[in-house]
């Protein structure tokens, strides 16, 4: 059986008469993912885009409905002339800048035909587009990290603060957020080996002590467990801050070597500038947390080898840039940053083997080009851009306008599953003249299209695979034949650069095993010039995989710069940890100040109008990966009556006469859903769980604000951003009610296809009107 890859692991694959009939995991992998065991009902869902199709609405001139409409089915040369003619208008009335292809997602595992790669590689060759900056699952971290230390390795990629260093040197690890085994089962590119189970056993033998900080015990894996108000971390740390200054535990000398305007947070902690001392007593009317815990935990983090750590949920919620601000403010006041597996670095357990000793050397990937345009809008601000073009925003010290988007192209990613305030995105997808979707599977997104691509598994093709975590690189070899009239990737765009006159800065020339040798051939290269021999592309392909040395090396983010901080300057103005930062100040932004600071979130428990509203808790999914196997495998089976379960404390559940199995609807302004309720003491009280990746299932299809049926949490998050700085998604401030269900329960119908006329393509009339006959 051949190897191929996944997100959530590599498999090897096993195939009957050109289909996948089973799967078994990688003989390296010591914790493979069960979810590999969905691939095979995936591949071959019913609901699979078989075919290229155009929706009756678009072809009609209409756009209300989008969501809820019929489709025809039509050939490939027909799709294709279709979009040709779409760019070519667009384009010449409106420019480049009238297209919007951000196209955030996932994707498949693959490096080569990712496939929102290849679709803004394409655009590149013909004037560029409307791209999007930052990822939903970082977004705010992504700003503010690099004020505060000069980038972002302390927030996600290769380098960073190794297990081995941890584990030999730290007495006490704190999860804010906690930490999912689940999530650190998931890499982007996939995973040879997935590690984070193993290093969490390993501190728990050696008897180092693990805390974690947050509302639902289910994510602490063993640890012991701080029940925390949602959003209220900041606060929590500025407790323990106050503390560390109260009982003379700062460590001054490291503050006043390595970092710059600690006494302007001092003053603010203290209380000296605002007359209001953030002590252990005033954090725990905030947080929940009895003030003698919090000053408990001030002091064994003072008198401890201590490493701190934040899950990247921490910045999804309403000023999410400080409390990843404080806990960096937090670590330097301890005057751990940079010794010995100690200090602070963020999305442990937040993605799949963050904190692996792997040697540096950059996994396989393909370049999408220069975007000759240069535009680009915050990631979670497509809604806003789509409903208000031309509207300004602050970001990040610049002044951005939103473009008017005639066309909208996603590939790879379906923002039905990511994307806050679902309803007022919906709203928006009725603004756009054309909609392009290319796709595996008829998602929500798919049925927003105006035209569907049907998109290649991984199975279908051949790609590469590469993880910045992960020491394997996989040849993921095609195992099937495509699934109906399926293309790959990079075929359905080379075919639109031959008609657009770009095919040879579009292929450089290569065609797919061309590239993927590329791909290889400069990963050896990179792997050679880190002293590490790598064999050459034949034998990798035939051999079906190769792995960097396995060396767990003991390495401290910022350790050079502990040693010696005038040979390692900061990337920052000072070259120091900016606990204070002039430049953001200069912004002069109301909603950032220049240092850490409790801001009170616009929805939280703390100003909830009764005693009826509970906090959403929208965590990331044990059974899939975001809204991908939503339907098979363990996706499926963890449903309840075909939803998803939603968690609730048992005395929030009897307060509203519901119990274990009962549907319940939860509600508010901005939306409605249901889910299945299941008491758990492992989630606080006034906090309700439910999990994200629930594939968008309306009762009325194409018609915003109808019920959700199926349990997607998104209809109810808010869509304001974190900040005027990052203008990041805030998912975790949004409080609901939530009652018992009354009445007929609407059945499911979130992987069913849509309609198809019974007619095969466009008739002559349909052609002729759109240009292409």
């Amino acid at each position: 059986m051949d190897l191929n890859g996944a997100h959530w692991g590599m498999f090897r694959a096993r195939v009957e008469d050109d289909r996948l009939v089973g799967v078994g995991p990688f003989e390296r992998d010591a914790f493979p993912s069960d979810l590999i065991r969905g691939m095979p009902e995936a591949v071959h869902a019913p609901h699979r885009v078989r075919a290229p199709a155009v929706r009756r609405g678009w072809l009609d001139g209409d756009r209300e409905r989008r969501g809820g409409d019929s489709y025809v089915e039509v050939s490939w040369d027909t799709a294709l002339s279709l979009i040709e003619a779409e760019l070519r208008r667009v384009t010449t009335q409106h420019g480049n800048e009238a297209i919007f292809a951000g196209s955030y997602g996932w994707g498949s595992a693959g490096r080569f035909h990712h496939a929102s790669t290849q679709l803004k590689r394409f655009l590149n060759t013909i004037g560029g587009f409307v791209d999007q900056v930052q990822t939903y699952s970082y977004a705010a971290g992504q700003i503010i990290c690099p004020h505060v230390t000069g980038d972002n390795r302390i927030l996600f990629g290769g380098v960073s603060t190794t297990w081995p260093a941890i584990l030999a040197n730290a007495e006490l690890i704190v999860f804010f957020g906690g930490i999912n085994l689940h999530n650190a089962k998931i890499a982007a590119g996939g995973l040879g080996r997935h590690a984070t189970a193993g290093w969490i056993g390993e501190a728990r033998q050696r008897g180092i002590r693990m805390l974690s900080v947050g509302p639902v015990r289910e994510v602490s894996q063993g640890c012991d467990w701080l029940p925390l108000r949602p959003g209220t971390d900041t606060a929590l740390m500025l407790g323990i801050a106050h503390t560390l200054v109260e009982e003379g535990s700062v460590d001054r000398a490291f503050l006043e070597r390595y970092t710059h305007g600690y006494e302007h947070f001092e003053a603010y902690v203290t209380g000296r500038d605002d007359a209001c001392p953030k002590s252990a007593d005033w954090a725990a009317q905030i947080t929940g947390v009895d003030a003698d815990r919090i000053r408990t935990l001030a002091r064994d983090t003072a008198r401890s080898r201590t490493f701190l750590t934040g899950s990247w949920s921490l910045q999804r919620q309403d000023a999410g840039e400080q409390p990843l601000w404080a806990m960096i403010a937090l670590a330097a006041m301890l005057g751990q940053v940079g010794l010995p597996g100690r200090g602070v670095g963020f999305g442990y357990g937040s993605m799949g083997n963050r904190g692996e000793p792997r040697p540096h050397v950059s996994s396989p990937s393909m370049s999408a080009g220069r975007n000759p345009l240069g535009r680009r809008i915050p990631v979670a601000r497509a809604a806003d851009m789509l409903r208000s073009p031309g509207a300004e925003i602050p970001f990040n010290g610049e002044t951005i306008r939103y473009p008017h988007a005639r066309i909208v192209w996603w590939a790879g990613g379906n923002p039905m599953h990511h994307h806050q305030d679902l309803n007022r995105l919906l709203r928006a997808f009725k603004m756009p003249e054309t909609i392009i979707v290319n796709e595996i599977w008829w998602t929500a997104m798919a049925k927003q299209a105006d035209i569907v691509l049907p998109a290649c598994t991984t199975l279908e093709r051949n790609d590469i695979s590469g993880s910045p975590t992960d020491r394997f690189v996989v040849a993921m070899k095609k195992q099937i034949s495509p699934v109906g009239e399926a293309k790959p990737e990079f075929e359905i765009f080379r075919a639109l650069a031959a008609r657009m006159g770009t095919l040879e800065p579009f292929t450089e020339g290569l065609d797919e095993m061309g590239w993927i040798r590329r791909l290889y051939e400069e990963f050896r290269s990179r792997a050679r010039n880190a002293q590490v021999e790598l064999p050459d592309f034949e034998k990798f392909w035939e051999r079906g995989y190769v792995e960097l040395p396995d060396e767990p090396f003991e390495y401290t983010l910022f350790s050079e710069f502990r040693a010696d901080p005038d040979a390692h300057r900061l990337k920052t103005p000072s070259g120091k940890i900016e606990i204070h930062s002039d430049r953001i100040a200069s912004f002069g932004y109301a909603d950032t100040p220049s240092h850490p600071t409790w801001i009170e979130p616009h929805e939280w428990l703390g100003n909830a109008a009764d005693a009826d509203q509970l906090h959403l808790v929208s965590s990331q999914p044990p059974s899939r990966l975001h809204s991908q196997l939503d339907g098979v495998g363990v996706s499926r089976d963890t449903k309840r009556n075909d939803r998803e379960p939603a968690f609730m404390h048992p005395d929030d559940a009897r307060a509203r006469g519901i119990a274990d199995g009962d549907i319940v609807e939860l509600f508010n302004e901005r939306g409605r859903c249901l889910a299945v309720a299941v008491p758990s003491v492992d989630v606080m009280p006034g906090v309700i769980q439910l999990p994200t990746g629930a594939w968008y299932d309306p009762a009325e299809p194409g018609v915003p604000g109808s019920l959700e049926v199926h349990g997607n949490p998104n209809v109810l998050t808010p869509n304001g951003p974190t900040s005027s700085l990052s203008q990041a998604p805030a998912h975790h401030s949004t409080l609901v009610r939530v009652r018992r269900h009354e009445g007929p329960v609407p059945p499911v119908r979130a992987f069913e296809v849509p309609r198809f006329d019974d007619r095969k393509d466009l008739d002559v009339t349909d052609r002729r009107r759109l240009g292409i006959e």
